[in-house]
Parts: structure tokens; C-alpha cells; sequence
């Protein structure tokens, strides 16, 4: 039962949840293979907690299966259960303070990365071969590359958010993280619509100003990885992703676009049940709270700048290499002050698919090389134009291969 292998297994991945059957098809393109579901989306004879006990008690259990959920059991693939998940998702760290902080089995000590932590760290123990999981700021990139997985946002719209706890709507994915590259393509064949580019890859653009972004013994260890995809792609072109302005004004754009739309979603209900929130989650409420009218129409014209920008930077066929974080997750005992400062670094990089709904996909190793800095992995970023989901899904698993 998922409690009970979560329990068992010392990692708190997945909600104790009584388990219920929730069968999949005899057959199917992923048979033999298990997935869990972070516990935004509706499963069938369970609540949908949300990664909140009041949201969990009001809660009622669904009778139907958010459509990614069922379309991976139509596919044949077994779940294994729900997954715990920073409060309402607002949290880029994995640290829930209801429900704990799932344990990192590739950096023990350090935070697993969320919000999709539970998804994330039950996939790297073994404990499920996919999680699905939702991405508005990172919630999927983030967590894979801190558990030293490979992890798609895809392009954003093409897979139905239906029956899922909507974030900030303009921004919200479905994702998914696995081991193998192999798997993650399994999943894309099964979720993604027709309708992505047919253009294979073929020109590669090195961020020079993302890679600024990090610190420089992880840019270090990411660069090194650079002659494994020249090889399969060419040489890299250098650019400057955001131009002499630099990331800073986009940045601001996301906090504060982000942050208005989730107080539209969620506003009327805390104001309405006064929900206790942990560290972190509660500040960030209260800073959506206080966005007015005049500051969000402001910010508007810096997104679809950075929207028009990424758009040109990627043509059919091309593939930004950026880190997927700054650094290697950060310690569990890092002050919050720290912590709240690494995730704005950590946006700077993430920021960037958000504004321009791209699909963009981390890993933790490159042409069987593992992306690892004081035992702790890291990960590095392919991004694409909008419908490049498969390119970079196969350009994953031949990169993985070589």
C-alpha cells in the first residue's frame, strides 16, 4: 500500500492516504511501468489534498481521474499512490510544514525541491518509475534536478490541466520525472497531443548570462558537459538570453504576474478560512495579497517582452543549454532568509519557459556522465520553442545514449 512502503521506506514521498484500487489497462505502451501523482490532481476514490490539512478535510474524494492520470493508466502504467507537495504549491523547496520534508535519497541532508517533492523523491528511491507532477515556476524542473532526475515541462497548454488544482493558470503544466530517459519519452508519447515540431534538432545556443547565474564550481561541472552535446549537435553559439537589460527586470515580472494570479485563484479562500501557513508559503501569500491593479498592469509589458524574446531566440530546431538550477540543492538547515533568496536566483533561470510557455527538460547526466558537485547532483537545461516537447525528449535519450 503507499502508506505503508512511504513509511517503510523512510523517504515520507507519499500521503497516507487508505489505499484504494485504481486499476490500469492489461496492455498498453506502458506496461510494467509504475507512476505516482502529486496530490493536485484528482485520482479516483481519493480526496485531493493539495499539500494543506484544510484543503485535504474539505476536500470530497473524486470519482473521476484527472485526464493525465487516466491517460497513463489507459497506457497500461500501475499507480502506486498520492504524493505530498509543498502547501498549494507555492514553495520551490519541498518543505511542507503539515506534512514534513520528503527525504532527498540522492543528497540526504539536502532539500528535496518542490513543489512536486514527493513525486520526485518516490522516483529517484525507486519506489515508482514516473512522477507526475505540475510545473508553474519550477515545481517539476526544480525537484528532478535535485533528486538527480530527468524532468519535462512541456510546452504550456498542450496537456489538459483539468480535474488538478489550478496555481497561476498563464504559467501552469502538467510535468513528469524519471530515472531513464527512456521512460520520460514513454510518457510523452502517451500525454502529448499531436500538434509539437517536426523539425529535428539542430543548432544549439549556449546562455552565457544564465550560466553567469550560477555559482562557479557548478557552472564549472555544467560546462564540462558542454563537448558531449556539441558532439551530437555542433558547436555551441554563445548568447545573452535577456540582452543588456539582463534577467532582473523579468524576473520582477514573474514575481509579481505570478503572485496576482494565484490571489485570484486562492485569495477568496484564505481571506475566507484564515489557513495557518509554514514558512516561506505564509510570506508569500501575504506579498500576493498586496499586489494591486496598477502594479500588475505594469509588469504586464516585461512578459510579453520576454515572451517575444524567447520566441525569436528559438526557431524551430533550436535548443538553448542553460543550468537548470544555480547551485546543488540547498542544505535543510539553510536559514530561511537564504533559502528565500537561493529561489529567487533559482527563478531567474526558471523564469524564463514560464513567461514564454516553452517546454524545457533538466538532466542529471549527459552521455552517461552524471552532473554531480560535492556528491550532490545537479542539472542542466535544454529549452525550446514553443511544440519542441519531442525534440527535446529525443534529443534527451540520444544524448543520454552517447
Amino acid at each position: 500500500m503507499p502508506a505503508g512502503r512511504a513509511v517503510a521506506d523512510g523517504r515520507d514521498a507519499f500521503c497516507r492516504y487508505e489505499a484504494v484500487a485504481v486499476p490500469e489497462a492489461a496492455e498498453g505502451p506502458l506496461s510494467g511501468l509504475t507512476f505516482c501523482v502529486k496530490d493536485l490532481f484528482d485520482v479516483a476514490g481519493y480526496p485531493t489534498g493539495c499539500g494543506h490539512p484544510l484543503k485535504l478535510a474539505q476536500s470530497p474524494i473524486a470519482k473521476t481521474h484527472a485526464p493525465p492520470v487516466a491517460a497513463l493508466l489507459a497506457a497500461g502504467a500501475r499507480f502506486t499512490g498520492k504524493t505530498h507537495l509543498d502547501e498549494l504549491a507555492y514553495s520551490l523547496n519541498g518543505q511542507n510544514a503539515h506534512y514534513g520534508t520528503p527525504v532527498n535519497p540522492t543528497a540526504p541532508g539536502r532539500i528535496p525541491g518542490g513543489s512536486s517533492s514527493g513525486s520526485s523523491v518516490a522516483v529517484a528511491a525507486g519506489l515508482a518509475d514516473i512522477g507526475l507532477g505540475s510545473d508553474t515556476g519550477g515545481s517539476v524542473r526544480i525537484p528532478a534536478a535535485y533528486c538527480g532526475l530527468f524532468g519535462l515541462r512541456p510546452t504550456h497548454g498542450r496537456i489538459a490541466l483539468d480535474r488538478a488544482m489550478p496555481f497561476a493558470p498563464s504559467y501552469d503544466t502538467v510535468g513528469w520525472c524519471s530515472r531513464e530517459p527512456a521512460a520520460l519519452w514513454a510518457v510523452g508519447r502517451v500525454l502529448l497531443p499531436p500538434g509539437g515540431t517536426a523539425v529535428p534538432a539542430s543548432r544549439l545556443l549556449l546562455a552565457e548570462d544564465c550560466f553567469a547565474l550560477a555559482r562557479p564550481e557548478a557552472e564549472a561541472v555544467l560546462r564540462a558537459a558542454l563537448p558531449a552535446v556539441e558532439a551530437v549537435l555542433g558547436p555551441a553559439e554563445p548568447v545573452r538570453v535577456a540582452g543588456e537589460a539582463g534577467i532582473g527586470p523579468w524576473l520582477e515580472a514573474f514575481r509579481v504576474l505570478q503572485a496576482a494570479e494565484i490571489w485570484d485563484v486562492h485569495g477568496a479562500w484564505v481571506e475566507r478560512y484564515r489557513p495557518v501557513f509554514g514558512p516561506g508559503v505564509r510570506e508569500r501569500f501575504a506579498m500576493a495579497a498586496g499586489i494591486g491593479g496598477a502594479e500588475r498592469e505594469a509588469q504586464a509589458p516585461r512578459r510579453a517582452e520576454a515572451r517575444a524574446a524567447m520566441h525569436a531566440l528559438l526557431p524551430p530546431g533550436t535548443v538553448l543549454l542553460l543550468p537548470t538550477a544555480p547551485d546543488i540543492p540547498p542544505a535543510l538547515d539553510m536559514p530561511e532568509a537564504e533559502l528565500d533568496s537561493f529561489r529567487y536566483r533559482a527563478l531567474s533561470l526558471l523564469c524564463l519557459a514560464g513567461h514564454a510557455g516553452l517546454p524545457q527538460l533538466t538532466m542529471p547526466e549527459v552521455a552517461g556522465r552524471r552532473l554531480l558537485l560535492d556528491g550532490a547532483p545537479l542539472g542542466l537545461s535544454m529549452l525550446a520553442g514553443p511544440g519542441g516537447d519531442e525534440m527535446l525528449l529525443d534529443l534527451a535519450a540520444r544524448l543520454s545514449a552517447d
